[in-house]
């Protein structure tokens, strides 16, 4: 089974204002996919936390996918990408394009969405957006080819290109 943890970035969040909905669309996601969430937490939108915590889930084998939600968008506060970068060994650009590209399809301003994936040791991480339906339309759109290229990060399965 495949273990998830999933980081929401958020300010108000993080004080108790606002309800973490985005997080829970993630989960419910990911459970009804066969993953097993075992690692949940709600942030503020501070950089080096994101990072860190990024960082510890990756490097402790925690988890083999970290998703996270929130803080893609323009706002000043918004570092979320940022934090992906600065913990990532290698990036995995086809996976926000493809997300961008199927945000596109239902607003134009899905253009404006600063997702960022990339790969530290043998953790994937992905960046979805903060809107609950975002999340929802972004994470079913990618879902199974994450898991495909999980299994070939984990030495589960072998490369795209080769026969089975």
């Amino acid at each position: 089974m495949r273990r998830a943890a999933v980081i929401t970035s958020s300010d108000s969040g993080s004080r108790g204002e606002r309800e973490d909905i985005s997080g829970q669309v993630i989960c419910e996601i990911l459970e009804r996919e066969g993953y097993q969430v075992v690692y949940r937490n709600l942030l503020p939108d501070e950089r080096e936390l994101l990072a860190a915590e990024m960082a510890r889930i990756a490097d402790e084998d925690i988890a083999d996918l970290i998703l996270t939600t929130g803080g893609t968008g323009f706002s000043t506060r918004d570092f979320t990408p940022e934090a992906t970068q600065d913990v990532c060994q290698r990036m995995v650009p086809g996976i926000p394009e493809a997300m961008r590209a199927c945000s596109m399809q239902v607003t134009k301003r899905g253009m404006l969405s600063r997702q960022a994936a990339g790969i530290r040791n043998r953790t994937l991480i992905v960046n979805l957006p903060g809107s609950p339906k975002a999340v929802r339309e972004c994470l079913e759109y990618v879902i199974g080819a994450l898991g495909h290229g999980i299994d070939i990060l984990r030495g589960d399965a072998g490369n795209c290109g080769s026969s089975h």
